[in-house]
């Protein structure tokens, strides 16, 4: 089986590297344009059987401990539309864009591979936005509207790029921090990593059987 494992920076899997220097590793960047254009190029040099994408992340409720590493079954674009006086608005709200055109269903980018629901990790709804937010009352509309656990910065590029390739993913994400807490002394952010590290390497050892 040919695995690809991606994330934004190296220091998100630099544990996993120093134990198998040889698996296949691609660092994206940062965000959404980043993610988009150095996976499709990636893609375009090479098939890959399976993809998992492994990062940090932050949970919008203390529901979920800090450390604790998550599956995330839907994502979606989140900060893509307009903040009307009424509320924020996404493309599929202005009808600029069909929700339900493939890859989406109703907004979001649902990951379908059966291995996620074997898994025991905690499954998560995640969106993904450009810009990260200390505002609260920001950061609740998103909330609210979308109904969700944890944001990323490029977690809905790669659910994207995987559906249009058919290729098998999973997006695994340890949550370093709660949105909106910006002092990052108050994060988990090396707990959060080794945590991430060790569910990768459970992962991709169930792969390889």
């Amino acid at each position: 089986m040919h695995i690809l494992i991606i994330a934004a920076t190296p220091q998100e899997v630099a544990p996993f590297v120093q134990l198998h220097p040889h698996t296949e590793i691609h660092i994206t960047g940062v965000s959404v344009p980043a993610t988009l254009f150095s996976l499709q190029q990636k893609l375009l040099n090479k098939q890959y059987d399976f993809i998992i994408q492994a990062g940090v992340c932050g949970a919008f409720t203390d529901d979920f401990d800090l450390g604790q590493v998550t599956l995330v079954s839907t994502d979606r674009f989140a900060d893509t539309g307009a903040m009307e006086t009424d509320g924020f608005k996404d493309v599929f709200d202005m009808k600029l864009a069909d929700g339900n055109a493939f890859p989406y269903r109703d907004g979001w980018l649902d990951n379908n591979t059966p291995l996620l629901h074997t898994l025991d990790l905690p499954k998560v709804k995640a969106i993904t936005i450009n810009t990260i937010h200390a505002d609260k009352a920001y950061n609740d509309v998103l909330h609210k509207k979308y109904n969700v656990d944890i944001e990323s910065m490029e977690g809905a590029a790669f659910h994207y790029c995987c559906l249009q390739q058919k290729i098998s993913f999973l997006q695994l994400r340890a949550i370093s921090n709660y949105v909106g807490e910006r002092k990052k002394e108050n994060w988990k952010l090396k707990e959060s990593i080794a945590h991430l590290n060790r569910e990768l390497e459970k992962l991709v050892t169930i792969l390889l059987k």
